[in-house]
């Protein structure tokens, strides 16, 4: 549960919030009067809301001289925390406007580490040429990570695979991606183009960690080929297990590297059929901002040509 969340509703700072700009009025002037029209608000009204803030945190804030007032030591202690609190009020209303806004407002959006290093920014450049000032928060994750990100609400949006069913989440298939079946090139698979995937029912394999959605997709294909995948080595990023079997430490179940990576041949899976889909989430009756309604809606009309190739 957030911070916020947990804030009672007779805890100080809710009780107070609303008293605090009309003390730091009067602060600032020392005069009820001249506070008072600062503020648009009767004189009387100001004189009591500063009274119930006095009473409710039990101090005396102000030393009252007819119309004049000043600051007791606390009460300038005090004043000096408010404007600060006050002003940090002030810029995150300011940066909500500004994220918000339609024109530059801010999309926070999460996808996969497949889809960095090249999908991603062509994505956006292309999102940018009718949205130029639109800002990004990318976070770049595996997909249970970026839906927790989502319900907590650091995220917008997320590219993610396996699409998740979830009846908070609103979710759209966009695209499928090939998987292949990647060996060292020493390997004796290197020197064919396609494989059934029981033809490895021996071999081991370098996968990810479980929680990943490739990782489910591996031990399901591995399933439906009748075999469990001997796990050699697991990790957390796709190039990093391409790496590992051009060493010859494991074959593995990869979407098609951004750029060739020596030391390894890649066979086209033809018995089960090997690909992930791939598709768009968000939050189900959660409001959003236009940047992020047009993003999605860029996303949506990208349906079938989501990846290269």
């Amino acid at each position: 549960m957030t911070e916020a969340a947990e804030l009672a509703w007779d805890a100080p700072a809710v009780l107070l919030a609303p008293r605090l700009a009309q003390f730091a009025g009067v602060a600032r002037h020392e005069h009820i009067t001249q506070a008072a029209r600062e503020l648009g608000v009767p004189q009387p009204t100001l004189s009591r809301s500063v009274a119930r803030l006095e009473a409710d945190l039990g101090v005396a804030l102000l030393a009252r001289h007819g119309r004049t007032v000043s600051l007791t030591p606390v009460g300038r202690t005090f004043a000096r925390a408010v404007e600060r609190a006050l002003a940090e009020v002030g810029r995150a209303a300011e940066a909500a406007r500004a994220d918000a806004d339609p024109a530059a407002g801010k999309v926070a959006f999460g996808f996969l580490h497949t889809m960095g290093p090249e999908t991603m920014p062509t994505l956006i450049r292309e999102f940018r040429e009718t949205h130029p000032r639109v800002r990004f928060a990318l976070v770049q994750s595996y997909g249970e990570d970026m839906i927790e990100r989502m319900r907590a609400g650091e995220l917008d949006l997320c590219l993610t695979s396996p699409v998740p069913d979830a009846p908070d989440l609103v979710t759209r298939r966009l695209d499928e991606q090939r998987l292949y079946l990647v060996v060292p090139a020493d390997h004796r698979l290197a020197g064919r183009r396609r494989v059934r995937l029981a033809e490895t029912a021996e071999e081991s394999f370098v996968t990810l960690e479980p929680g990943y959605g490739l990782r489910r997709l591996t031990d399901a294909l591995c399933e439906q080929a009748g075999f469990r995948p001997r796990i050699a080595f697991e990790g957390e990023e796709p190039e990093t297990l391409r790496g590992l079997v051009a060493a010859g430490l494991g074959v593995a179940l990869l979407p098609p590297p951004t750029l060739p990576r020596p030391g390894v041949h890649e066979l086209t899976v033809t018995a089960p059929r090997a690909v992930r889909e791939i598709g768009v989430a968000w939050m189900a009756g959660r409001p959003e901002t236009a940047p992020v309604t047009a993003f999605r809606r860029f996303l949506l009309g990208r349906r079938g040509h989501l990846t290269p190739g």
